[in-house]
Order: structure tokens, then C-alpha cells, then sequence
């Protein structure tokens, strides 16, 4: 049956700061660099604050761990708990799995196998992982992250954590890179369809044709300069979604102006009745 579920990216202006992963040239390190937001929240307390405006599930972006201490890893997993509420993906965003320089790609690699250890210490049920930098139609590429993305699924199997990968950056910037990609990969390889990612005049055939392979989708509406989603969009959106059979997670998107509950609060507004209409 579908459910609700939110991604921290939706709430980065109420969970303090953005602690972001990247790779020092000079270095050849992953560096962090913090930007810092306003704390109304903390990720320990996210969880029932969501059962109790009605979510059911949460996506975590890495960037808004203030610990991987296994001991605030084992507290985050409890807070899931005592909330009934799904610690559905960890959400990794850095990593290229294509990158043409090896060093890079060898240490971001081992970074995303250390993020699978994260996942399953703190008890999410899948982590994912971007599928690459490349360029969509760049076919060797697409065989380099299928491999990589299979024998991270093997290893995360062995964690009891999915590698999924979403259509989230220049690989699978399409739909039809994203079906090559999942055709190599595997089955052990999951996806994400976020609404907001795929672009052009065959956006909304795109979405129908990744949804069905999906965890979960991002729905991710247009919105105007005052936060309101573009409602007859975002309902074609969906009814494509539902036309595919889909029956997850719905995991609402907000980055628009003022306050992030209320951005979301519209946004499930949207989505509730037409949950309701596909069960």
C-alpha cells in the first residue's frame, strides 16, 4: 500500500547545518564543508515530529548526520522506532562512480561502501547512491556504474541494506539511461523517480516509464515565487504514477520560500486525496 514520507532535503531550513561532502583536488580527499542553516529541529526528534503531522516514513540525506558515532547511530535507529515511523533510504549525495580521475573514483567507491555501514548501523531499510557524473548516452559509462552499483547491492546485501539509485544527476538524467542502467545492473538494484529530474517535452512519459521499477517516488512540484506548487501538474504527475500500477512511497518535496511544514503541508494537500483514489 502507498504512504507518505518526507526527505530532509525538505526541512534543511529547520535541521541546522548541511555538513557537504567533497573531494579535495590538491588533497585527494573527501573534505566536508559546513553550511550552516537554522536548528528548530533535531534528527533525533525528526521522526516523531513526523508521525505526528502524519508522515509515515522518512528519507535521510546524509549531509544532515551530525554524528556517525555508532552510539548516536544506535540512538537515531531507536528514535525510529519509539516514532513507528520508517527509516525508508538514507539518502547519499556525493559519490561519481564514473569519474574519469581513478583515484577519485577508487576513494569516492570506498566512501559509499563506509555510507552502507552508516545505513545499517542507524536501521535504514536502503541507501542511495548516485549512479555517476557521465554523460547519458556515454555507454561505457553506463556499464562502469552498473558494475559498481552491483557489487555495492552484494555488498550492502550482506549489511541488510538495498543500494537503490535515482535519476539524480547527468547519468541517468533520462529515462532511457535509467532502463539501460537498471537492465545491467540487476534486479539487487533499486531506483528513485523523482518528478523534478527528468526535463523537456517527454518529462511526463518519463516518469511513467521509471515509476514502476521505483522504491519510491519524489514528488517534486513547480512552484511559484510564493510557494504555491503548480496543483494541475503535479496531479498529471501522479495520475501518470498511478497508471503504472505504482503503490510505495510518495515522498514529498518542498524548496521553496517560507516555512518548509508549510511548503510540505501544501504539497500533501495535493497528494492525500489521490492517494486515497490509487489504493
Amino acid at each position: 500500500m502507498s504512504y507518505l514520507s518526507i526527505s530532509t532535503w525538505s526541512l534543511h531550513r529547520h535541521l541546522g547545518p548541511l555538513r557537504l561532502t567533497y573531494w579535495d583536488t590538491e588533497t585527494k580527499n573527501h573534505q566536508i564543508r559546513v553550511q550552516e542553516q537554522p536548528q528548530q529541529l533535531t534528527l533525533l526528534e525528526l521522526p516523531a515530529e513526523a508521525a505526528a503531522r502524519g508522515y509515515q516514513a522518512l528519507e535521510v540525506c546524509h549531509f544532515h548526520f551530525p554524528s556517525t558515532d555508532p552510539a548516536y547511530l544506535e540512538q537515531l535507529k531507536q528514535s525510529f522506532f519509539e516514532a513507528n515511523v520508517k527509516f525508508d533510504t538514507l539518502l547519499l549525495d556525493y559519490g561519481d562512480i564514473t569519474s574519469l580521475d581513478e583515484s577519485k573514483r577508487k576513494a569516492d567507491f570506498a566512501f559509499i561502501k563506509k555510507w552502507i555501514d552508516i545505513a545499517s548501523l542507524c536501521g535504514a531499510k536502503q541507501i542511495r547512491v548516485i549512479a555517476g557524473e557521465a554523460s547519458p548516452t556515454d555507454e561505457a559509462a553506463i556499464q562502469i556504474s552498473a558494475d559498481s552499483l552491483a557489487e555495492l547491492a552484494s555488498y550492502g546485501a550482506s549489511k541488510a541494506v538495498h543500494v537503490i539509485t535515482e535519476n539524480f544527476k547527468s547519468l541517468t538524467s533520462t529515462a532511457d539511461s535509467s532502463l539501460k542502467l537498471l537492465a545491467k545492473a540487476g534486479k539487487p538494484v533499486g531506483f528513485i523517480t523523482d518528478f523534478g529530474n527528468y526535463h523537456g517535452d517527454g518529462k511526463i512519459e518519463e516518469i511513467g516509464a521509471t515509476a514502476p521499477l521505483s522504491v519510491s517516488v519524489h514528488v517534486k512540484p513547480t512552484y511559484d515565487e510564493a510557494g504555491i506548487p503548480d496543483k494541475a501538474e503535479l496531479l498529471a504527475y501522479l495520475q501518470k504514477v498511478g497508471e503504472t500500477g505504482f503503490d510505495r512511497a510518495y515522498v514529498l518535496i518542498y524548496d521553496g520560500p517560507g516555512d518548509m511544514w508549510e511548503g510540505l503541508k501544501r504539497v500533501k494537500a495535493i497528494v492525500e486525496p489521490f492517494l486515497l483514489t490509487v489504493r
